[in-house]
């Protein structure tokens, strides 16, 4: 039998996509981890660093991850229809538009490596960072696409656990290689860049190899074959995806511009830190999203309304219980986190400290508006997670970046992104029950 044809249970449900959730933590542990080793053995200077260029990680994750949940997307529907064969092709004409992407993006990440830090606001304190750490990492963008392909797929094609130990061989090379490249190799921030690529290289390769010889699979490589139905249907349907990262580049372009006016450099650093948290405690969201979009989409393409129903029940319990626990959770822990990148007593810390207190707020709307926006997109309604993600990532943080500020200093910095997830997540609330009747969710 199908995998994704199982009997829906609370129990079933949590262990399909528990490899998924574990996946996504383990990658923001280990993306806090190589903070660390950047704040605490280069600098929190280099830090700052590695926010500056962060939108240009937000941009190559925006493809990967658009082809990734709008592709599983499709597959997964083709699967439930029967068509196996159908599901292969597309399958293999993702990745293949997904590799030939990452390598026009190295190219251009590579050589235009200096004016892209300038225009992301690097000041002449920090420029060698940015621009070292802006070169190195753009050498394995088609690495970094690959990589967050095969997690989704992993899943779509039943496999849950290789992506999680595809992922957990790549975070376990990542801090290895930070600790070799940084400390006794002496490498700085250059090492950091280094270590991250290596990290995207092994799971990309375990994927290749993987559907490359395994032939008996729902999922496997075959010759390409150019569909521009479906690689349009794709893009459509993981759209929402991509504005969500797109949006993050562009907020985070905003708020390092902010910051670096009201506070300069340690306003940086600290607003690093809480993004660094906000990846652990929102990694859950977005894992359980991922991996119950294949469940979605699966059943949706047999028109199986009963098990459609179970779905959407149990994962609002179960994002609702999540939510709760990350916002008392990021309370509770915001001193042991905070203190893996800056030492208590020092202006970054006393910032990063004070902003998370009302930064946590923002967790209890999250995960509800994570879990809605994948959700259309497993019903391949592109048009309507697009809109939400515009309007939760872009739209409204974009609007209380600029407003609040001004109104309430450095705490309506803290406050911008609580104000837009409550905001975004009365607009969820409205989609699910006008479109109710249309899914039979």
């Amino acid at each position: 039998m199908n995998h994704l044809a199982h009997n829906i249970t609370p129990g079933f449900l949590l262990r399909f996509t528990l490899p998924s959730i574990v996946m996504m933590v383990f990658n923001a542990f280990y993306t806090i981890v190589d903070g660390g080793f950047v704040s605490n053995f280069v600098g929190t200077g280099a830090l700052s660093a590695v926010n500056i260029v962060y939108p240009t990680q937000s941009l190559t994750l925006a493809i990967g991850i658009m082809l990734a949940t709008g592709g599983s997307a499709v597959c997964a529907r083709q699967m439930g229809q029967g068509d196996d064969q159908g599901a292969k092709h597309s399958f293999s004409l993702l990745l293949f538009c997904g590799a030939a992407i990452g390598l026009l993006m190295a190219v251009v990440g590579t050589v235009f490596a200096g004016p892209i830090v300038r225009l992301l606001g690097s000041n002449d304190a920090i420029f060698q960072y940015c621009y070292d750490y802006m070169f190195y990492l753009s050498l394995f963008v088609p690495f970094a696409i690959l990589q967050v392909m095969f997690q989704f797929f992993f899943t779509t094609a039943g496999r849950p656990g290789l992506g999680l130990a595809a992922t957990l061989l790549g975070g376990v090379a990542n801090i290895v290689f930070d600790y070799i490249l940084i400390v006794p190799a002496n490498l700085g921030i250059k090492g950091a860049a280094i270590a991250t690529g290596i990290g995207f290289v092994l799971p990309s390769v375990m994927g290749l190899l993987y559907f490359s010889f395994n032939r008996k699979g729902h999922l496997c490589l075959v010759k390409p074959v150019l569909n521009l139905q479906i690689l349009g249907e794709s893009c459509i349907n993981g759209s929402s995806e991509m504005v969500s990262n797109l949006a993050t580049a562009i907020t985070t372009l905003l708020f390092n511009l902010v910051m670096m006016n009201l506070l300069g450099e340690d306003g940086v650093a600290a607003i690093t830190i809480i993004f660094y948290a906000q990846f652990l405690f929102t990694a859950v969201f977005f894992g359980f999203t991922s991996g119950v979009a294949p469940l979605v989409s699966f059943n949706y393409g047999a028109e199986n309304h009963t098990r459609l129903q179970k779905l959407y029940r149990l994962s609002l319990i179960f994002v609702g219980i999540c939510s709760a626990l990350a916002f008392g959770g990021s309370l509770l822990l915001k001193g042991t986190v905070i203190r893996a990148f800056a030492k208590p007593g020092t202006a970054v810390y006393a910032l990063a400290e004070e902003g998370m207190t009302l930064f946590a707020i923002g967790f209890l709307f999250m995960g509800f508006n994570i879990f809605v926006s994948g959700f259309f997109t497993a019903l391949s309604n592109g048009r309507v997670s697009a809109i939400l993600s515009f309007l939760r990532t872009l739209v409204f943080i974009v609007a209380a970046i600029l407003l609040l500020p001004l109104l309430l200093g450095i705490n309506g910095v803290w406050l911008s992104i609580p104000f837009a997830e409550l905001l975004a997540a009365g607009v969820s609330a409205f989609y699910l029950a006008k479109l109710k009747p249309n899914y039979n969710y």
